[in-house]
């Protein structure tokens, strides 16, 4: 009798597998539209009708950018990516148009000019500080200062640091603060007040045990606070950087997560969710691009409606005088 060969056997295995995983996300999702139900959206107005206390979750597809906005004041944490990714061989269309003209549609002016408290990179994925160049460099927006740590090409994988142009995407940074004399503060603060929020931020330093890991390991996190609710601005803060495990407990019971990672592979485990307790979920992607694993953790674990910025054009959050958070959408 002939013994099956090795194709088969793997074809037995995978199939069923692959057919598992389908039929899981689409549990996930079904059990996630119930749960959405907790939050109704409205289109976004701008006319601040439930406060100017917010939290914008720009739709920048698979990339980070968000802005912050308190009793006139505003800032960006992340910027985008940029039109000229160095990972792509390809030309590329980045959101460095699509941010700035969101800022001047959004933010007010001083002196003839937009202004921005600060603005902030978590780290130097080119997702998320690719439209830096373009923010700093346009002549009509003004930033007070900029956070930024410095760049330690140690704790980062050999490809990220040639390969993805983390060093390169620094430098530039650098360069552009220093010939437009905009303050850079490198050792950020514990914490600070912005407006009605207070900003608290985590994994200010390195970990020495973390060398080697990728960039996502030097990822700043922002717990935002008005009143009775919280905010986790999460970057890209997973579970093989050895994030999770290390910042979980110090930050804790956040209302809001903003998902890090964009929902994919890594992000947001158990241990993690479980430190985190969130009420809602807003994660800077596609809904299909979120990880089937990630999914599930959201919807069976932590009993948390998510909701993807891009079939939502853009989410706001309205952190009210009487301690509830409200999501508008339509932003762009």
């Amino acid at each position: 009798m002939k013994k099956p060969d090795a194709k088969k056997k793997a074809t037995w295995i995978i199939v069923p597998l692959m057919i598992s995983f389908f039929v899981l996300d689409i549990i996930t999702v079904i059990i996630g539209n119930i749960y959405a139900k907790k939050y109704s959206f409205t289109p976004e107005s701008f006319t601040c009708e439930f406060g100017d206390d917010r939290i914008h979750f720009l739709n920048t597809a698979n990339s980070d950018c968000i802005m912050l906005e308190s009793n006139g004041h505003f800032a960006l944490i992340d910027s985008g990516e940029g039109n000229h990714n160095p990972r792509r061989k390809e030309a590329y269309q980045g959101f460095e148009e699509r941010v700035i003209a969101y800022i001047k549609k959004t933010v007010s002016k001083t002196d003839g000019k937009y202004e921005l408290d600060f603005i902030l990179g978590t780290h130097y994925h080119y997702d998320h500080v690719g439209s830096f160049h373009s923010i700093i460099t346009d002549s009509e927006i003004k930033i007070d200062r900029a956070y930024f740590k410095k760049y330690n090409p140690e704790m980062d994988k050999e490809m990220e640091v040639y390969d993805w142009g983390l060093l390169e995407s620094y430098n530039q940074i650098v360069k552009d603060l220093e010939s437009k004399q905009i303050e850079l503060i490198q050792d950020i603060p514990e914490s600070f007040k912005f407006g009605d929020f207070n900003l608290e931020f985590f994994n200010r330093g390195y970990y020495e045990d973390l060398k080697g890991r990728g960039d996502n390991s030097e990822s700043i996190g922002i717990k935002v606070t008005k009143g009775e609710k919280t905010a986790l601005l999460a970057a890209d803060i997973t579970g093989p950087s050895g994030l999770e495990d290390k910042l979980g407990k110090e930050i804790g019971h956040c209302d809001l997560l903003k998902a890090g990672h964009h929902g994919y592979y890594g992000s947001s485990s158990r241990s993690f969710l479980k430190c985190i307790t969130p009420e809602v979920i807003i994660v800077p992607n596609m809904q299909g691009k979120v990880y089937p694993n990630v999914k599930w953790n959201f919807t069976m674990y932590a009993k948390a409606p998510f909701y993807a910025t891009y079939e939502h054009n853009g989410i706001i959050a309205t952190f009210t005088d009487d301690n509830r958070i409200v999501l508008t959408d339509n932003l762009h």
